[in-house]
């Protein structure tokens, strides 16, 4: 209950300008944070072995970053969130309205380390027409979507949501179940999240954060795959306390 009161002022603009501006939106060094998740997603989707018809990502809020090396890589991808502001925040980019947060140096930095010499308005392109459905979610339902996905997913998404959704460290466990239950069997999960983070800020909500360590992602599915990076001085902005950020690489 109290999270919900929290995310009832969360402002989609004030955590695109925290996180999705400079300074942590800067692609002049591999250094940063947001290039090194950037990279993460497209060398892992590079290998080709994660595909299929559709990727769900979980927890989408306003953002589309995380989405760019899968679209070339799936029929349909299912964006989704608990919160309505997020879902219209996403609508605007996907319709190309104007005012929509520019995605363009992601797509531009994204197309640069593919190394395909693919014009970026191709790559925005594709994944407007791929990203088909904007779905509302509870990960703390255990039918997240309200019924089950069907054909379950190929592979499932999620950056950020479960750690900052849930109250605690056992509620963040079976939201990742939950979760779970909408990827088939041998299909790919690939988690990017916080680690050691405690609250973050959005506009006027001050959010709570269950701080995790490297070895929380994975439950439920067999790791393939763990990177982290640590937050450096530079990007401590404030605007949360996260000592680091995960990737993670698993099959169920």
């Amino acid at each position: 209950a109290a999270l919900r009161e929290g995310y009832e002022h969360f402002d989609p603009r004030a955590y695109l300008r925290n996180n999705y501006l400079p300074p942590r939106a800067d692609f002049s060094s591999e250094e940063f944070v947001v290039p090194w998740k950037l990279r993460c997603l497209a060398e892992t989707f590079a290998s080709g072995e994660i595909r299929g018809r559709t990727l769900i990502d979980v927890g989408s809020g306003p953002t589309i970053y995380q989405l760019l090396s899968a679209c070339d890589h799936f029929e349909e991808i299912v964006a989704t969130d608990y919160l309505a502001v997020n879902r219209e925040e996403l609508g605007r980019w996907a319709r190309g309205e104007p005012g929509a947060f520019d995605w363009s140096p992601f797509i531009q930095h994204v197309c640069k380390i593919e190394g395909r010499g693919e014009p970026w308005q191709d790559k925005e392109r594709r994944l407007r027409q791929r990203l088909r459905r904007i779905l509302p979610i509870d990960v703390h339902r255990p039918e997240p979507l309200g019924a089950p996905l069907r054909p379950p997913a190929d592979a499932l998404l999620s950056a950020f949501c479960l750690e900052a959704v849930s109250p605690d460290r056992a509620a963040f466990v079976r939201a990742l179940a939950h979760v779970g239950n909408l990827l088939r069997p041998g299909g790919h999960a690939l988690l990017l999240g916080a680690l050691g983070e405690s609250f973050y800020l959005a506009g006027p909500a001050r959010l709570p954060v269950v701080p995790l360590q490297e070895s929380d992602p994975a439950a439920g599915c067999a790791l393939r795959e763990l990177r982290s990076y640590a937050m450096p001085p530079a990007l401590r902005t404030g605007v949360d306390d996260v000592d680091g950020v995960f990737f993670a690489h698993a099959q169920k």
